[in-house]
Order: structure tokens, then C-alpha cells, then sequence
């Protein structure tokens, strides 16, 4: 089994998620009393999320790229950043370290596109929902079509995020503001929606729509299990 280099704490909240579900899937394709081997670094939110807002990317990847080499040097076989957000920083990362990094997109569109579906929509922070370094690699790399909410509803799902879900903040009149504008992406011709934040899961669950949900953390975490199997 290759050991994970996690890098979290984009929530706290988010990354306790990515460490349950990890080690929850490797007991079940392991069995017995097996968990999963990792490593994980996190950061002080507080410090990353002023950088965000504040347009200090370069300030933020030297933060990101320390904690890669530090799992590096640690014994990480590969990199999984725990967190939609900070992939706008992927290439600086992989290109600082000498191991691979799972990327949260590829997984998450891999997912998508074996399920057929061509039209997808697309919540997350403003940064995800609005910057091209997640929306471009679904459109260039997977051939997707990426819908997201028009700019009020962008407004309220970056907010609900920021000032509630990193905050460990579950409540149901956002519940019911997320359903609506999933509603809304779905009167447009979505066929999916991702969560791409991975605090969104907290909130949202697929029964709170009637077209699939792809849920990253989820599907970023069980990715790097099967990653760390591979021979």
C-alpha cells in the first residue's frame, strides 16, 4: 500500500471528512483491520483564506508548495490536496515536487464522464465557480459542457460556504437556497451538478436533488485509495 500525502485544514471541517472516508474505503477493500497509510499536513485557514480573498495566489502557493515537500520528504508516495479551491495552485504544486499529485477535477470528471453525461453543473466557491482552472480542465481535458449559477446565486453559495460550512455551520434555509439554484442549473439542461467545494457535502446530500450529485471529497478521497492499491 503507497502511503497519502494529504494537505488539508481548507476547512478542518472538510479534511476530518477525507480521513474518515479514506480509511473507511480501505478497510472495505481490505477487510479485517486494515486502514489506510498517510500522512497529512494542514495549514491555519484563517491565513489561506485572507490570501484568497485578498488576491495573493503567490502567497498561497508558497504556502501549498512547502506542505507538498514536506510530505514529500516525509515519505508520501503522492499528493492529495484536500481541497476544490486551492487547485487553481496544481500546476505550481506538481511542478515543485517530485511525486504525482491526484487532482480533484480529474477524478471527479472521470466519474462523470463514465456516467454518460455531457451537460454538467457546477457549484463551489466563487473562485471555482468563476476562474478557469477548474471550469477549463472540465472543458478541455474531459470534453465537458460546465454550467454555472448566474451571479446572485454564485453570491449566496460563496457566502453560505465562507460563513457557515468552514465554520462546521449546517443550515437548512441555505440547504433550501442550494436546492433552488440546483433547480436553476437543471432548467438550463444540467444532467449532474458537482459539489465542488468540499464542504458543500455537509449540506447537500442526493436527496436533496433529482439529478446525480458529484460529491469531490467523496470521490477525491476514494480515488486515492484506489491510487494507493494500484501495483
Amino acid at each position: 500500500m503507497k502511503t497519502i500525502g494529504l494537505i488539508g485544514g481548507m476547512s478542518w471541517e472538510s479534511s476530518i471528512e477525507y480521513y474518515r472516508i479514506i480509511n473507511e474505503t480501505a478497510k472495505e477493500k481490505l477487510g479485517g483491520l486494515h486502514s489506510a497509510k498517510s500522512l497529512m499536513v494542514t495549514v491555519d485557514f484563517a491565513e489561506i483564506e485572507k490570501l484568497q480573498h485578498e488576491d495573493r495566489w503567490d502567497e498561497a502557493t508558497e504556502i501549498l508548495v512547502k506542505c507538498a515537500q514536506d510530505l514529500e520528504h516525509g515519505g508520501a508516495d503522492f499528493i492529495v490536496l484536500c481541497t476544490n479551491t486551492m487547485h487553481k495552485l496544481a500546476d505550481q504544486i506538481t511542478a515543485n515536487v517530485n511525486i504525482p499529485f491526484l487532482h480533484i477535477a480529474d477524478a471527479t470528471a472521470e466519474k462523470i464522464v463514465a456516467s454518460g453525461m455531457k451537460r454538467i453543473g457546477l457549484l463551489g466557491t466563487r473562485f471555482t465557480m468563476e476562474h478557469d482552472f477548474y471550469k477549463g480542465r472540465l472543458i478541455n481535458n474531459f470534453g465537458l459542457e460546465v454550467l454555472v449559477p448566474e451571479k446572485e446565486d454564485r453570491d449566496i453559495v460563496h457566502r453560505v460556504i465562507y460563513d457557515e460550512l468552514v465554520q462546521g455551520k449546517i443550515v437548512d434555509v441555505s440547504r433550501d437556497e442550494y436546492k433552488r439554484i440546483m433547480e436553476e442549473l437543471i432548467a438550463q439542461g444540467a444532467e449532474g451538478i458537482i459539489l465542488g467545494c468540499t464542504e458543500i457535502e455537509l449540506l447537500v446530500k442526493q436527496s436533496d436533488s433529482r439529478v446525480p450529485l458529484f460529491p469531490t471529497t467523496l470521490i477525491h478521497a476514494v480515488a486515492a485509495v484506489e491510487k494507493a492499491l494500484e501495483e
